[in-house]
């Protein structure tokens, strides 16, 4: 018997499911907060024996982008992610440039400490900084040197969340 890692009970048989980045062992109830992450074909048959009198899918069938319309993708697994040496890549164009932290902040409209604290890598930028950057010094500092589109269009709601209070806080 192993325990669910999210609510703690114990099971005979639990699911991979992936949530927000992360994966977990996950029971029958806790699974639907995430997306199953399917093992090979091999994998999937071992554990087809296990089955819970639901239709399942094997591996081929999820190879396709039009999986069944319950299928949900993890946010996370297409979010773009900070080069590893982007703390080089800002201080490299900057030199190349010929601007002093001081000068580079007083144009993007920062503090030069926050410039010192992005070489040093002490501190990754966030999404504003990191366009403000990419704009001033003409560098990527995405993973793969690619501009990623960073507005994400989920379901059509009107339901305030708490991105939105942040946002008008401004």
């Amino acid at each position: 018997m192993a325990h669910c890692e999210m609510c703690g009970a114990e099971h005979a048989s639990l699911t991979k499911v992936k949530i927000e980045g992360a994966t977990l062992q996950l029971c029958e109830q806790c699974k639907g907060f995430g997306t199953e992450v399917r093992e090979p074909a091999e994998t999937a048959a071992a554990t087809s024996k296990y089955s819970t009198g639901r239709s399942t899918t094997t591996a081929s069938d999820t190879s396709t982008e039009n999986a069944s319309p319950r299928t949900r993708r993890d946010m996370f697994d297409t979010m773009p992610e900070i080069a590893t040496d982007y703390d080089e890549q800002i201080r490299e164009a900057r030199e190349g440039l010929g601007l002093s932290q001081e000068e580079l902040a007083d144009q993007l409209n920062e503090k030069a400490s926050l410039i010192r604290k992005l070489e040093r890598g002490s501190m990754l930028p966030d999404d504003r900084v990191r366009k403000k950057l990419e704009r001033a010094l003409d560098i990527s500092l995405l993973e793969g040197g690619g501009e990623v589109e960073t507005d994400w269009s989920g379901s059509a709601s009107t339901t305030t969340t708490l991105g939105d209070v942040v946002k008008r806080g401004d």
